[in-house]
């Protein structure tokens, strides 16, 4: 949010360089009114629904909130650029110690990018690999991953089944979060009736906290059974960035965008890749959507036998289906 809002010249700055300090930007994420609540502590005005529409879900808020109370936030890597993007990605395939890359300047002045394992006592310490083979290798691993026509559209074509089914259990889902708002209601009476019957203050002050907790949940419930069954968008809408990675991450690789290039890479290998030198890279773990449109193909005619669909690695259409439906939104569709 910090570098967005530098970019925004509109947007006044701290700073003469531009810059704005973290504080400011921990003051506004803190403020409830983005979610379309007010709350005022000074004035006991407790958290409550406003009148106005909120940017975010009071839910988001408060995992935004728990978020900064964590702290651990790690400062952005300045050793990686456009120049190397695979930088820190690829290992070693001897020491499986992430390669690090730089540029070398020949006798005639001329640069040249090299990639090098910095490991002591690895064998292939400082024995430098041309980064044009490595990024080679890589493209040529990327655009194996870009399914066939077929494929892909099998697949958006099981992702909308999954979207459908997914609507049709909404009911379910209200049911269950009104049970679960019930018993938060119970907690709040039986922790209301010790308030009264309590003598000591630091009984009192922990049971008004707690309290206090527990109606920011009973608003969370109250806010999803307002909005479940009501899609805030479209299916193409909301998976439309989704189907363009899944149908070429090639080219979003080639697109030579490093966020785009980094963003590809936590998107489609589930580890990092290792590479030796003269050698090939390794075979990568891709990620379970990927993994998917692999293992769904068509079956050919054979001997006259029907057109059908079939999964390799011996899975069966509908595990599949389910599998599918599982990465997409975290649980799986009931299959008719």
């Amino acid at each position: 949010m910090k570098r967005f809002l530098e970019s925004k010249p509109a947007f006044p700055k701290d700073f003469a360089d531009g810059t704005i300090r973290f504080e400011r930007i921990i003051r506004l994420m803190t403020r409830t009114h983005f979610a379309g609540y007010i709350e005022i502590p000074e004035w006991d005005v407790s958290l409550r629904k406003g009148h106005h529409e909120g940017l975010i879900s009071l839910e988001t808020h408060e995992l935004i909130q728990q978020r900064i109370k964590d702290g651990g936030r790690a400062p952005a890597r300045k050793d990686i650029n456009a120049d190397f993007p695979l930088r820190g990605f690829v290992c070693c395939d001897d020491c499986n110690t992430p390669l690090t890359a730089c540029w070398s300047t020949s006798k005639s002045g001329k640069k040249h990018p090299y990639c090098l394992c910095h490991a002591k006592g690895c064998p292939s310490y400082r024995k430098s690999i041309r980064h044009d083979v490595l990024e080679g290798e890589f493209d040529t691993l990327m655009q194996s991953l870009t399914p066939s026509e077929g494929m892909f559209a099998m697949a958006s074509k099981m992702f909308k089944d999954a979207w459908g089914q997914r609507a049709g259990q909404m009911e379910a889902v209200k049911r269950l979060i009104s049970t679960e708002r019930n018993q938060l209601d119970k907690q709040i009476e039986g922790l209301l009736d010790r308030v009264v019957d309590a003598d000591s203050p630091t009984l009192i002050t922990a049971c008004e906290k707690r309290i206090e907790k527990l109606e920011r949940e009973k608003l969370i419930l109250d806010e999803k059974l307002q909005n479940k069954g009501k899609p805030m968008h479209t299916f193409e809408q909301m998976f439309e960035h989704a189907q363009q990675f899944l149908s070429d991450p090639w080219k979003l690789w080639k697109s030579g965008n490093l966020i785009a290039q980094r963003t590809v890479l936590r998107l489609a290998f589930a580890e990092k890749i290792g590479f030796a030198r003269n050698k090939e890279l390794r075979t990568p773990k891709t990620t379970l959507p990927l993994k998917m449109l692999e293992g769904v193909s068509y079956q050919k005619k054979i001997n006259g036998g029907e057109t059908g669909i079939r999964t390799l690695g011996g899975l069966a259409p509908t595990t599949v289906f389910e599998t599918v439906s599982t990465a997409v939104f975290g649980a799986p569709s009931p299959i008719k």
